[in-house]
């Protein structure tokens, strides 16, 4: 029997997870909320299972349909609320990042679903593409030894109509932040993956070509210190010219490993040099984003399948959150807004 699965927020993000639980075989689209109903009716239109329904909140959609899987693609400060209401309904959630905007929405949102039956996953699709794979393969072969360092950086373009067209983006209470939290919170997550939980953070942030019209941070710099005496620097900003692919590099004992979108290219301190172009599919969504929804949704949906543990719970994505926190406390951006 196929679970039913519903979508609440159906703006553009929506269609990327309404895509790949279409092609889905174990799950069926029965129920979609928008607080502008013609959004959900036009996304059940094209994804929808003959009958589906269409709500303009998430409460009355929980009550007549009663999907086994509610996937939360709001504006951010909504996701925790939202998934605490699917959680004590007894569904299951599959949420859009960020997990939570705040530490105590964190903590809430764990609380939830220590009490509940249902199941949570969250939207870290990077962690799927091929490229992070590959470094995940290399790191773990051994040839390049202990990883000693890394670096990151996220160049991407948001103008003012990016802001000025929605009714939550740029703000502190409803974003809860800028270039870090929306746009560069996968790069971050894939830097701690391979180099684990800070003991030191110091960050400062700044608002270049959007002051005016955003509250938010539009750049971020992040200096990171690890208990082994690794250190990391960490760099984002929504103030370019382009959306160009996301860089991250690791600086290893014999040798050093860059992802920069689909390439990654190894070289060993002896000389060596490897390139690998990989391609983990088609991108739903903006393919800078990267090409792991898809598999990521799916696995979620594999792990609720066989009762297994999903690699995007709320456990593996606590340290992304809290290190985020931290910079945003350390670069005390909030108090001068």
């Amino acid at each position: 029997m196929k679970r039913k699965v519903a979508i609440v927020g159906c703006g553009g993000i929506a269609r990327v997870h309404a895509q790949a639980v279409h092609n889905l075989e174990g799950a069926e689209l029965c129920a979609f909320a928008d607080c502008r109903l013609e959004r959900a009716e036009k996304l059940a239109a094209q994804y929808g299972e003959a009958g589906a329904g269409t709500y303009e909140g998430l409460e009355e959609m929980l009550a007549d349909a009663k999907p086994d899987v509610v996937h939360i693609c709001t504006p951010h400060y909504l996701h925790v609320p939202m998934a605490m209401k699917v959680l004590e309904s007894g569904g299951s959630v599959f949420m859009e990042k960020p997990p939570a905007i705040s530490r105590e929405q964190f903590a809430q949102l764990e609380h939830a679903e220590a009490g509940s039956v249902g199941r949570l996953g969250v939207c870290f699709q990077n962690r799927y593409n091929a490229s992070t794979k590959k470094v995940d393969e290399l790191l773990r072969e051994g040839s390049l030894g202990k990883v000693e360092g890394g670096r990151a950086f996220v160049t991407w373009n948001r103008g003012a109509d990016y802001y000025q067209g929605s009714d939550w983006r740029g703000r502190w209470e409803t974003e809860g932040g800028g270039a870090l939290i929306n746009q560069s919170i996968h790069a971050l997550d894939l830097l701690l993956r391979w180099l684990g939980e800070p003991d030191v953070v110091e960050a400062s942030m700044g608002n270049h070509h959007l002051r005016g019209v955003t509250e938010v941070e539009d750049v971020t710099e992040v200096y990171l210190g690890f208990p082994g005496g690794e250190r990391a620097c960490f760099y984002a900003t929504t103030a370019y010219v382009a959306d160009e692919p996301v860089l991250i590099e690791l600086a290893c004992e014999y040798g050093s490993v860059r992802l920069e979108g689909e390439r990654v290219t190894v070289r060993y301190s002896r000389g060596e040099e490897a390139v690998f172009l990989l391609k983990t599919g088609p991108a739903a969504g903006k393919s800078y984003w990267g090409c792991g929804h898809e598999a990521c949704i799916g696995d979620f949906y594999r792990s609720l399948e066989r009762g297994t543990s999903y690699a995007n719970d709320l456990d593996s994505v606590a340290n992304t959150l809290k290190v985020m926190m931290r910079v945003y406390e350390s670069a005390g951006i909030r108090d001068r807004v």
